[in-house]
């Protein structure tokens, strides 16, 4: 049952905003959602509603790609990987995920911005298979993150570090 003042209105810039209520495990978060049609934000709504009612709540907030990483490096790979494997993901992403997209928000990130990530490490002179284990890292990292509901989808699910004509290194 929709909470009070939950509902679709319009507001003075011309723009449709809906206004949700989620129950969270840190207790229930007012959610909002834009649009320039109201039946784009009353789709998106009771897609938001559905996953909640299923206990699918995407609740990345205020996270960056940086702090998620960090977070993730030191509680989910620490004590599951070799001491090499771990100091070789370390290595990714300090050197070469978080200068380039460590501001990004985890909610806001994209494969656009994975592409270019890959696209600047190449042009930089890094190795293709190096770029692939960037890939691969950060793949592993946002599994997780949409494991633990915190984002919809694996931004690097759907980029690829190989251009075309490249050579391809693995799978």
């Amino acid at each position: 049952m929709p909470a009070k003042g939950d509902g679709i209105t319009k507001r003075k810039d011309g723009r449709y905003m809906a206004r949700y209520t989620v129950h969270t495990p840190d207790g229930p978060k007012r959610k909002v959602i834009y649009g320039m049609r109201y039946k784009d934000v009353e789709k998106k709504l009771n897609e938001a509603r559905g996953d909640a009612a299923k206990g699918l709540i995407y609740d990345a907030g205020k996270i960056s790609v940086e702090e998620y990483l960090n977070r993730w490096l030191s509680d989910s790979v620490r004590d599951t990987v070799r001491q090499r494997t771990y100091e070789r993901y370390e290595s990714l992403v300090r050197v070469h995920i978080v200068p380039s997209i460590g501001r990004v928000k985890l909610k806001a990130l994209t494969p656009a911005h994975l592409r270019r990530l890959y696209r600047e490490r190449l042009d930089a002179g890094l190795a293709p298979r190096t770029v692939l284990h960037v890939h691969r890292t950060l793949s592993k990292a946002l599994k997780q993150a949409t494991d633990d509901g915190l984002i919809p989808r694996n931004a690097a699910g759907r980029s690829s570090p190989h251009g075309p004509g490249e050579r391809r290194y693995g799978p």
